[in-house]
């Protein structure tokens, strides 16, 4: 059974967190999620345990838990639906960034038109 485990704090490493969870039985993962850019902690994770009779009782024990002065939250990982995720991809049609894409002289305005409440005006 995969376990989401949230709240954890920034310190943590997988190897606490193993341990933490291998007090109810067989781990066969543990994965802090981190920062691609950074690598610091986002603060939460996921821990595969074999048995989920194993999982249950971890996630009965452990939730509401507090690890080094934070509560933890631990509960049944369910995976997002695939339309409920984000997608960056080009799916959508490009509007050329903040000016409204193409040329000056063309339709769109510019981000500080739009504020401004003017158009393209004069700008040539």
């Amino acid at each position: 059974m995969n376990i989401f485990v949230g709240s954890l704090p920034w310190s943590i490493e997988e190897a606490d967190l193993r341990e933490s969870f291998e007090v109810y039985g067989s781990v066969s993962s543990v994965k802090i999620i981190t920062d691609k850019f950074t690598g610091r902690s986002k603060g939460f994770g996921f821990v595969e345990m074999e048995s989920d009779e194993e999982a249950e009782k971890a996630i009965t024990e452990l939730n509401g838990a507090t690890v080094e002065g934070r509560t933890i939250v631990v509960n049944k990982s369910e995976p997002k639906p695939e339309g409920e995720r984000k997608s960056f991809s080009n799916n959508r049609p490009s509007s050329g960034g903040y000016n409204g894409g193409g040329n000056s002289r063309g339709g769109g305005s510019s981000y500080n038109d739009r504020n401004s409440g003017g158009g393209n005006r004069g700008r040539y």
